[in-house]
C-alpha cells in the first residue's frame, strides 16, 4: 500500500496554525518529551532578590522560545521545499522542549510567562513568513543567525544566573546545546549569510524583547 501526502486547503491550513498559536501561548504545544534537564538537580534556596533575577531571565528565555517557535512556523508555511519544511517542523517541536522546561521552572520559581507573548509570537510569525518567502536559502540563513545570537544571549544569562540557581542553569545549557545543533543543521542545509544591516536589524528587535519581558 502507498502512502500519500495529505493536501491542506488554504482554510485548514490557517486553522492549523491558530491552533499551533494557542497551543504556544495559552496550552501545551507538543514536545519530543524529552526529559527536563533540571528534573535530578538538587534544589537551591534562593535568596527572594535571587529568585525575582532567576524569575525574570526565565520569563525573557520563555518568551524567546515563543518567538523561536513563531518563527519556525511561519517560515515552515512559506517554506519552498518539503525538505527545508520538515527541518522547519522537526526544530520547532525540538523547541517546544525549551519552552516547556521555562515554563516549568517560571512555576517553580512562582512566577508567570510575560503578558506581551501573544503580541511577540504574532510579529516573530510576520517575520518568520517574510524569511521564508524571501527563499529557502535566506530562510535556514535567518535560522542560523538566529540561533547565533540566542546562544549569545543564552551566555549572558548563564553569567547573569544566581550561582547556586542549578536548575535553571541546567535548563539554559541544554537550550544552547541545542540551538547550536539547529544552527549548524540550517548552514549545511544551504543557509546562507544574511546582509549586515539584517543581522542588526534582528539584534534591534531581539534586544527590545528581552527589555520588555524582564518585567512585563
Amino acid at each position: 500500500m502507498t502512502m500519500t501526502n495529505r493536501h491542506y486547503t488554504p482554510a485548514d491550513t490557517l486553522l492549523i496554525n491558530f491552533d499551533q498559536a494557542l497551543r504556544t501561548v495559552f496550552g501545551q504545544p507538543k514536545t519530543t518529551g524529552r526529559p527536563n534537564p533540571a528534573v535530578n538537580v538538587p534544589s537551591a534556596e534562593l535568596q527572594s532578590s535571587e529568585q525575582r533575577r532567576s524569575a525574570r531571565l526565565m520569563r525573557v528565555n520563555h518568551t524567546g522560545e515563543v518567538c523561536a517557535q513563531a518563527l519556525y512556523q511561519g517560515q515552515s508555511l512559506t517554506a519552498q521545499l518539503d525538505t527545508v519544511r520538515d527541518r522547519m517542523d522537526q526544530a520547532a517541536i525540538e523547541e517546544n522542549d525549551h519552552l516547556a522546561w521555562c515554563e516549568a521552572r517560571l512555576k517553580e520559581l512562582d512566577s508567570r510567562p510575560s503578558a506581551l507573548n501573544p503580541l511577540f509570537y504574532a510579529g516573530s510569525f510576520a517575520i518568520g513568513a517574510l524569511a521564508g518567502k524571501a527563499g529557502d536559502r535566506w530562510s535556514l540563513g535567518f535560522v542560523a543567525e538566529t540561533e547565533y545570537q540566542v546562544i549569545q544571549h543564552l551566555d549572558s544569562h548563564l553569567r547573569r544566573l544566581p550561582e547556586q540557581d542549578r536548575a535553571s542553569r541546567a535548563i539554559l545549557e541544554q537550550m544552547k546545546e541545542d540551538e547550536a545543533r539547529h544552527a549548524t543543521h540550517a548552514v549545511v542545509a544551504g543557509g546562507v549569510r544574511l546582509p549586515l544591516p539584517i543581522r542588526l536589524l534582528m539584534k534591534g528587535v531581539s534586544k527590545i524583547m528581552t527589555k520588555t519581558t524582564y518585567w512585563v
